[in-house]
């Protein structure tokens, strides 16, 4: 492809080469692109869901919103991916913050930092993790293939606001639901503990 190059490294290209190959069409068919690993970049994504460059934080939503559209997980890794490049990034939790969500027609609509969309449901389930030490819940909300959003803890408790009992696996479990699924949060027991 005209336009495309292939070197070390760098954020530019791997703009460029996504801005070419894509010209503005949506998400990027990134399932279909399997380009040579050519290292890592220093690119980090913290748990807030600010993207930073070389240290400095990306101050151009719109090249974030680039980045996060070319996003990818394997094996537990995270990269960027253009049509000729894969560079590897640092994720400190979840690639996306869901900032807001909205109740409609029964549904959980979530919105990430970067402006995606989704219902909660089978295809986007939200799942729970609780720290161990200090049992403090980490709510995600499936993105796209492989990647997920930390819910952020103002949406998250406007969602316990709203939260249902229900039976779960023979147990009675505290949790939400959105298209005709139940995610379970926390056993019923351990809120009467």
């Amino acid at each position: 492809m005209s336009g495309q190059t292939i070197g070390d490294p760098s954020a530019e290209n791997l703009a460029a080469n996504v801005s070419a190959a894509t010209k503005g069409k949506g998400l990027p068919p990134i399932h279909l692109w399997n380009p040579p690993f050519c290292g890592d970049l220093d690119i980090r994504i913290a748990r807030d869901g600010t993207w930073f460059y070389m240290g400095t934080p990306i101050g151009r939503p719109a090249l974030v919103k680039l980045f996060s559209s070319i996003l990818k997980r394997e094996d537990g890794n995270y990269f960027l991916v253009s049509p000729v490049e894969k560079v590897g990034i640092t994720v400190d939790d979840a690639p996306f913050v869901a900032v807001d969500f909205d109740k409609i027609e029964g549904n959980l609509h979530f919105t990430t930092q970067v402006g995606d969309q989704m219902i909660a449901g089978p295809d986007h389930p939200i799942r729970v993790e609780r720290d161990i030490q200090s049992g403090e819940p980490s709510p995600y909300v499936l993105v796209r293939t492989n990647l997920e959003a930390l819910i952020d803890r103002k949406s998250f408790y406007r969602l316990v606001e709203i939260g249902v009992h229900e039976a779960w696996e023979g147990k009675s479990w505290f949790g939400l639901r959105s298209q005709l699924t139940f995610f379970p949060i926390i056993p019923s027991a351990d809120l009467d503990a």
